[in-house]
């Protein structure tokens, strides 16, 4: 049986920790970088592996300065803190960011949401040579993945995971071995028309719908944001988040005109657009379908 290959970790948060787990079934994990607020979960996805925390910049580079590893790379996917090309040269192969888009589009902090928002019928995951320019590392390969029409930001991340563990897994020994030799973006943005884009961090506002948008926009933002922030609105005095809707082409009022029609509920939306509403969670209530949630309210949206 040949020896599993050495890594270091890089990674905080649920993302990461699915991530580590999977990498333990085919790497040696040598020791795990993470956040204090995440070392109990990381210490869960891989128990035998030393798990060092950091807080920010300045505490990883004191870290690395006075830990030896015996790791020839790192992996590091969804870590949260800037890490300087001191660090990335303490690996001699460097550390591979696993980045869930296809690079150079949706670089920063949400790409998965933000592939959704913006309508996308695919995605994918990239495998790139950290470096200190955000997202802008030599890439060493990529996955497509398709986005289905029901896919909302959990399960699409759930695909995403799978896909760059695979990646990872085929990966990391040709890499290893100098069989792979890693792409400039500029040149993968000409050869498969993929151009530079940036997303952000999402806040708590970007879950307030608002109705002036058409009815696919909402859509979007709704399965987008069904992790969090949440698509949140009140509708007649009751604050409720919006689980799951089907765009529809109808006019019946101005953005935001409630529309009962027996065990249907409608709402207005911009460009002579409305969405069905299928699934709805009353504040303090459970999700329930249109149908149980007008049998309880449909007198207050009169």
């Amino acid at each position: 049986m040949n020896e599993k290959i050495s890594l270091v970790f890089f990674g905080s948060g649920p993302v990461a920790a699915e991530s580590l787990r999977l990498l333990t079934n085919t790497f040696n994990i040598e020791a795990v970088v993470t956040k204090p607020t995440t070392e109990q979960e990381m210490s869960s996805a891989c128990a035998y592996a030393p798990i060092f925390t950091v807080k920010n910049k300045m505490e990883l580079d004191s870290l690395i300065e006075n830990t030896e590893f015996n790791s020839q790379l790192a992996v590091l996917i969804d870590f949260g803190i800037i890490v300087n090309q001191k660090v990335i040269d303490y690996f001699p192969l460097g550390i591979i960011n696993s980045h869930f888009s296809l690079l150079p589009e949706l670089r920063g902090a949400d790409p998965i949401s933000f592939a959704i928002l913006e309508g996308k019928d695919k995605t994918g995951v990239s495998l790139m040579l950290l470096v200190e320019a955000m997202d802008e590392g030599p890439i060493l390969t990529f996955g497509e993945e398709v986005i289905e029409k029901t896919d909302t930001t959990p399960t699409l991340t759930g695909k995403l995971i799978k896909l760059s563990y695979s990646l990872l897994d085929h990966t990391i020994p040709k890499y290893l071995k100098g069989e792979i030799v890693p792409a400039d973006q500029n040149y993968i943005s000409e050869q498969f028309s993929r151009y530079v884009s940036y997303t952000r961090k999402l806040a708590k506002n970007d879950g307030v719908i608002d109705w002036n948008k058409t009815a696919e926009q909402i859509n979007n933002e709704v399965r987008a944001f069904s992790g969090w922030p949440k698509s949140r609105t009140n509708l007649n005095g009751i604050d409720c988040v919006i689980i799951e809707v089907e765009p529809i082409k109808e006019s019946f009022g101005n953005p935001g005109t409630i529309k009962v029609s027996g065990k249907d509920l409608a709402i207005q939306c911009g460009n002579k657009t409305a969405l069905n509403i299928k699934i709805i969670k009353p504040a303090g209530k459970k999700e329930m379908t249109a149908e149980a949630f007008l049998a309880g309210y449909a007198q207050r949206l009169k």
